[in-house]
């Protein structure tokens, strides 16, 4: 009898474990509004900077650095949002969302350095190209809202290409100030209804 009780509870035991992890590998992460907001306004401020007389010979590496802060600071808030959520660092959601959005911004790495010495005006389209798509691939673990921002992120990028270089600063101002902002207010709104 006591052994078909343990059996028992073990097999409840290894269920229980098999539903816990069908449940975190199916949830999905929400996007907080505030991550696109501080990734927005350091786009916008790295935007005003990059092109301002002193600082426009250097725009790229005044741009390198706001895509530190800002990768930085969205990172944070949003392992904040997952912890808050009950995901950990190397939970399913997390490592998900790792996966589909790293190898579009590994790719795009990779090509800047390559493309900064001999074709720097190509790297704005190209970031705001690859960035869309990582937005895209990363909407798989979180929402469609990230796809639509990753879709007008591609557009643009596209967009950026065939335009001369000088236009296509602004347009990584649009992209990464305006729209980041944009969508992190509608996002912030649309979760402050939920609440209510």
């Amino acid at each position: 009898m006591r052994s078909d009780t343990a059996s028992l509870n073990t097999h409840a035991a290894a269920t229980l474990r098999y539903i816990r992890a069908s449940m975190e590998a199916a949830a999905t992460l929400t996007v907080p509004g505030s991550a696109g907001i501080a990734m927005g306004v350091t786009g916008v401020a790295a935007s005003v900077l990059s092109q301002t007389r002193a600082l426009a010979p250097h725009w790229l590496a005044v741009w390198l650095c706001a895509a530190l802060i800002a990768s930085s600071a969205g990172g944070l808030v949003m392992l904040r949002q997952a912890a808050r959520q009950g995901f950990t660092f190397f939970g399913a959601p997390v490592r998900k969302l790792l996966l589909c959005l790293l190898p579009a911004l590994f790719a795009g790495a990779v090509l800047t350095a390559v493309l900064a010495a001999s074709q720097p005006g190509a790297i704005p389209g190209m970031w705001l190209l690859l960035y869309g798509c990582a937005m895209i691939a990363s909407s798989a673990p979180t929402t469609r809202a990230v796809a639509v921002l990753g879709g007008l992120f591609t557009l643009l990028g596209v967009v950026a290409c065939l335009l001369p270089a000088a236009v296509q600063l602004t347009l990584l101002g649009v992209g990464f100030g305006l729209l980041h902002l944009g969508f992190g207010l509608f996002i912030g709104l649309k979760n402050h209804a939920r609440t209510l």
